[in-house]
């Protein structure tokens, strides 16, 4: 004889059922706003800085439109292709990007889908399309004895090392970041349950992982945002070669390194080694 559940606990299953769904549901709608933080425009520029500059469009497989500039550097170093963090757009990055430039090399960069100038709005899947545009473009911008580089910061430590996995670099600079989404999450009971609900996973250990090319993990000890231990963390897991440079006094949002001789010091070295 076929059991039969009593109905207060097939009432229960199903209502069960029905808050999981609802938080789903509630979880993905949240999560692109917990996730992006873009900034509009396009002002100031590298030209208002003294720095020569090309502004490109670049069109994604999906038909978005990104903005992206060209910092040529004669006699450069490397080619850094850098993507920024989850917030502002490439303009509030300039600080950021100018002083790499200053410091030997020429520079790419994008702003990602719903940022600056781009169109459309941001995802994590959208946002891995934004990079092979990335690199579709970039791959013009490369001479020959001149080592490529991805730098990412923040969320873009992601970005950079998925880039890696699909044209390997000579290099990879992980800036502020994290082994994954989820880790971000742990230290907070109620958002570690609505992260099993999340499709947002930003695995930037397992992409840096399959680059297999050396990287430089950069985080400060102050960081109010990524803590430092998560970028500790991203250290471990990685393989050889790598390197680890703690920012002494270094937040999350950070322009200007608080030591940046020490700072450059470090970028310029693992850049070095790579020739």
């Amino acid at each position: 004889m076929r059991a039969i559940f009593p109905w207060h606990v097939t009432s229960l299953l199903i209502a069960i059922l029905i808050a999981g769904i609802a938080l789903a549901v509630f979880v993905r709608w949240l999560e692109p706003r917990f996730a992006f933080f873009p900034t509009a425009g396009e002002s100031p520029t590298p030209a208002e800085l003294g720095v020569p500059f090309e502004a490109v469009t670049l069109t994604t497989n999906d038909g978005e439109q990104l903005r992206a500039w060209f910092l040529p550097n004669p006699g450069a170093r490397a080619l850094v292709v850098y993507f920024h963090g989850n917030g502002g757009n490439l303009s509030v990055w300039l600080p950021v990007i100018a002083g790499i430039y200053r410091q030997g090399f020429s520079v790419a960069a994008i702003d990602y889908r719903g940022y600056g100038a781009s169109s459309g709005h941001p995802t994590e899947r959208g946002m891995y399309r934004d990079v092979d545009a990335a690199l579709d473009w970039t791959q013009q911008l490369v001479k020959p004895g001149v080592p490529v580089v991805y730098w990412g910061r923040s969320l873009g430590t992601t970005m950079a090392a998925y880039a890696a996995t699909k044209r390997r670099p000579e290099a990879l600079i992980l800036e502020s970041g994290f082994t994954q989404a989820r880790a971000l999450m742990r230290a907070s009971p109620l958002l570690a349950l609505l992260s099993l609900f999340s499709s947002y996973r930003f695995p930037t250990a397992e992409y840096a992982r399959r680059a297999g090319c050396p990287v430089l993990v950069l985080h400060g000890d102050d960081d109010h945002v990524i803590p430092f231990a998560n970028g500790r963390e991203l250290y471990d897991v990685l393989a050889e070669p790598k390197r680890l440079h703690v920012i002494a006094g270094g937040d999350h949002n950070d322009v200007d390194p608080s030591d940046p001789q020490q700072y450059w010091g470090a970028v310029q070295e693992f850049v070095a080694a790579l020739r």
